[in-house]
């Protein structure tokens, strides 16, 4: 596989350096990708880096992703209006180990093939760095002309900026390229790939490398990511859209790929999924014959949760996702976790009642018009009723005098109600 025409068709290249695809063609290259650590999760803004790290391996070269403890105690200036909250070791360390768990899922850390994974923190060799030593063998090769230079350093010297740079955020470009440098010594690293964003840190490094050892390292970026709205990618109301199952539940990952728009879809499914052209341009013919059917965005979403959650948390998710359009049994609901079954029914109406009332037993006509309100009256819930027009837990209700108990509720905690079609209540036993 060629690399380069690979990111290529997939939409996946910005900027490249003159000489990058001989060198790929050459002889098998290691790569490495910056990951800020501060977080302990990526979300789905990173995955674009490391989906070009999963095709760099496939292609038979050498993914290195770097974890910036040391980047992560600095602060990147590019494309923000501010300063960011420096962390601590323990925590960056923490940070790290479950970032590594997270790309086992896309990269082979673990075979003896020449091209395996490997996962390094830039802490390990900057903490021995004293700054006597990094002035003079870093900065006296790179001039404050070259740095000022930089996008993302004049954006921040700007009119428009109110906080100014500090010394600290000025200096980070010479950081990454000290980073370059060493991976170029110490792992033969002759490729740096990154968003456009990185670019002018990237060339840093490049221009480090051809000073300080007069060799040739190259540069590669991807487009930022947009949505054809021109909203921010990855951002929900809750914030990002995270990896990790307790940030973002899987069901909720699923789904924000489910819901993109068609023109995102068919951008998207190039960049964040390892389908072929072929397949990539069927979906999409399929999409133009019945756009209704989705079929562009239904595949996204099955290829990414599989990939990041696993196939049975993906068919957890397609059950949940049935289960409001009316098509799940109470086997579906009862399989639900707490955090699904909440993510499922998030904004619906919720009633608390007390343990003891359920515990005993209560009639349904008791629970939904006396203790909770749900319906204005008894007569009129034994109408509805009678009508064949109430549910619980997904199971119609022909009876007016059924029992409530607790080998009803689902996790021990929840009843789900549900009125005519499309009105949905939930009771929370506390």
């Amino acid at each position: 596989m060629n690399f380069v025409e690979e990111l290529n068709w997939r939409g996946m290249i910005h900027d490249i350096t003159p000489g990058t695809e001989e060198q790929l063609q050459k002889e098998m290259t290691a790569a490495y990708v910056g990951i800020d650590p501060t977080a302990d999760s990526l979300h789905i803004g990173h995955l674009v880096s490391v989906m070009m790290l999963k095709h760099l391996q496939l292609a038979g070269h050498k993914p290195i992703a770097l974890v910036g403890g040391a980047t992560g105690m600095i602060g990147d200036p590019s494309m923000k209006s501010g300063e960011r909250n420096l962390l601590d070791e323990p925590t960056l360390r923490h940070n790290e180990n479950c970032i590594k768990k997270q790309l086992e899922k896309f990269l082979d850390f673990k075979s003896d093939a020449p091209n395996a994974a490997e996962l390094v923190n830039n802490y390990d060799w900057m903490k021995e760095f004293t700054f006597l030593e990094f002035i003079r063998d870093i900065g006296k090769h790179i001039t404050v002309n070259y740095m000022m230079a930089k996008d993302s350093v004049k954006k921040r010297l700007g009119e428009d900026s109110k906080s100014g740079l500090s010394f600290t955020e000025f200096t980070y470009q010479l950081v990454q390229g000290a980073d370059f440098l060493h991976l170029y010594r110490e792992k033969n690293c002759k490729l740096q790939m990154g968003g456009s964003d990185q670019w002018g840190n990237i060339i840093t490094g490049t221009e480090l490398i051809r000073r300080k050892e007069s060799g040739e390292a190259f540069a590669l970026t991807c487009p930022l990511i947009t949505k054809a709205d021109g909203g921010k990618f990855g951002k929900t109301e809750d914030g990002n859209v995270w990896l990790d199952a307790k940030h973002t539940t899987p069901y909720k990952f699923y789904q924000f790929w489910l819901n993109v728009s068609d023109a995102d879809a068919e951008k998207y499914i190039k960049i964040f999924t390892l389908l072929s052209k072929e397949d990539v341009a069927a979906l999409a013919r399929d999409q133009e014959l019945a756009p209704h059917q989705r079929p562009l965005q239904k595949r996204l979403a099955q290829e990414v949760t599989c990939m990041v959650h696993g196939r049975e948390e993906y068919d957890n998710a397609v059950a949940a996702s049935q289960i409001l359009f009316g098509k799940a049994s109470a086997e579906n609901l009862s399989k639900l976790d707490k955090d699904t079954f909440l993510a499922v029914f998030e904004g619906v109406p919720t009633f608390m009642v007390q343990g003891s009332i359920v515990a005993a037993g209560i009639p349904v006509v008791e629970l939904l018009a006396s203790e909770t309100g749900i319906f204005p009256s008894k007569g009129d819930l034994r109408r509805t009723i009678k009508g064949n027009g109430l549910s619980i837990n997904k199971e119609k209700i022909s009876d007016p005098d059924y029992m409530i108990g607790n080998r009803d509720l689902i996790n021990g905690v929840y009843l789900l109600i549900q009125k005519g079609k499309k009105n949905y209540y939930i009771i929370e036993v506390v």
